[in-house]
């Protein structure tokens, strides 16, 4: 009787939280616990099964012809093969699946596997290594159960939650727990990047792409990564938030096969409480912005370096992540209020959510024979190669796509910018290709790398 009524104020409890929150209405009902929802909700989660094939390890003196020669035409390692298991969510009848990136995205072969046995072939359609979440497409796919995404804007922290995935390859497990924070970044990566649902809902390797419901059944979250050391669930894991997830299949289904974020064009820095003291201010709030490039939209609507961003579309923002975050949910071609603070001076600024733009043209080269560095691609930098590097806003001149098996060898590496080749100033990629092809007995390349400087010597 005691663990009914428990129960029984648990859900009402959560109903406060959010109204539409449908409560036990009979003793029948209490007794049968979430039952009912995993009932509905578990079909829509999927077993996934990727075959990921990679490059055997190899010496980089096996790419030089002389040493092939040398050695006989040895035979490069042959490549290793990996098998990759995790979970899926469906998102529509006709077979449209979200996953984590890390599970699926580099995988040459993917099988998933509904509750009642059913098994698919399926293609990545859309993926983003950097938000972890990847949209596939099931073969010959309709009429499939599928889970409705509902608005993690509205998720409370206290709610009752339940995962659902595939755990250790044991089959489908579902485990419950509350939310436990919100608006979690850099904490489940190891970088400050995503933005995340944390959950006490026990999740394990295997629940990595599977579904976080709430007591309706809806879709809040798309489990990614727990918190641990020993391997195991402690309690502590984190979820991709389902408005995050609705814009990537919004962008697969209108034939996107990249994932296109709104460029901010700035770099900016959470609040603490030293800065907030040093401005005058009550509390620690928003995000300051250090660095604006010209060609940024926020800039474009006024804001300048200093300015604090306090909000995104009217909901707090404390992490450069955080407002990444509001931006890609209002998607490309939208417009989003930011609420900055100037001084004593608050304002609402309407700015237009474009993407990195592609000025000047990035002139991408790949260095051929006739230079002492085949093989190596570089491109002029703008704002659209800045984002695909992780570039400092403030640089200029080319940079290293690749380096090939020749500008490795050398030192090179990728997101490097070729400040001077033998003392001459680089600034587009055709003067890479004029420093190489003739450089003399010795080449000396200055760069930037990280922001520091670095030099280069080899002999030819």
């Amino acid at each position: 009787m005691f663990r009914a009524s428990l129960l029984l104020f648990l859900f009402a409890w959560s109903s406060v939280a959010i109204a539409e929150t449908r409560i036990p209405q009979t003793q029948g009902e209490i007794s049968m616990g979430f039952a009912p929802v995993v009932k509905q909700a578990a079909p829509a989660v999927v077993n996934i099964y990727a075959k990921i094939v990679r490059p055997g390890r190899n010496s980089p003196i096996f790419a030089d012809p002389f040493f092939q020669n040398f050695f006989g035409g040895r035979e490069a390692p042959r490549p290793r093969v990996q098998n990759s298991l995790g979970s899926g969510v469906i998102l529509s009848d006709d077979g449209y699946v979200v996953s984590n990136f890390h599970v699926v995205g580099s995988a040459t072969e993917i099988r998933v596997v509904t509750t009642d046995r059913r098994e698919f072939q399926a293609q990545v359609v859309l993926g983003d290594e950097e938000s972890d979440i990847a949209i596939l497409r099931l073969q010959d796919a309709q009429g499939l159960p599928y889970l409705q995404l509902r608005d993690s804007d509205h998720v409370e922290v206290g709610e009752l939650t339940l995962a659902i995935g595939n755990p250790f390859g044991v089959g489908q497990t579902v485990s419950s727990g509350i939310i436990s924070g919100l608006a979690r970044t850099g904490t489940a990566t190891g970088n400050t990047r995503g933005y995340f649902i944390q959950t006490d809902a026990p999740i394990n390797p295997g629940n990595s792409g599977g579904a976080l419901i709430d007591v309706n059944g809806d879709l809040i979250g798309i489990n990614t990564s727990i918190l641990t050391r020993s391997g195991g669930s402690n309690g502590i894991g984190f979820a991709i938030p389902a408005n995050l997830v609705a814009e990537f299949l919004r962008q697969a289904k209108s034939g996107n096969d990249k994932f296109v974020s709104p460029w901010a064009g700035m770099a900016g820095q959470s609040m603490s409480a030293d800065i907030a003291e040093s401005l005058g201010l009550s509390l620690p709030q928003g995000v300051v912005i250090s660095d604006l490039h010209p060609l940024s939209p926020l800039a474009a609507a006024g804001l300048r370096v200093g300015d604090i961003v306090t909000h995104v579309d009217g909901k707090e923002v404390n992490s450069p992540a955080e407002m990444k975050f509001r931006m890609s949910i209002v998607g490309v071609g939208g417009k989003s209020v930011l609420t900055r603070l100037r001084g004593e001076e608050s304002a609402d600024v309407s700015v237009s959510m474009v993407a990195a733009p592609e000025k000047p043209a990035a002139e991408e080269t790949t260095l051929d024979n006739r230079t002492v560095l085949p093989g190596m691609t570089v491109a002029r930098i703008n704002p659209a190669l800045i984002t695909r590097m992780g570039l400092l806003l403030s640089q200029t001149g080319v940079a290293v796509i690749e380096p090939g098996p020749y500008g490795a060898r050398a030192g090179l590496r990728p997101g490097d910018v070729i400040i001077a080749i033998n003392g001459r100033r680089i600034e587009r990629p055709r003067d890479v290709e004029r420093g190489l092809r003739d450089p003399g007995r010795r080449v000396q390349m200055d760069l930037q790398r990280g922001g520091k400087p670095v030099s280069l010597r080899f002999r030819l």
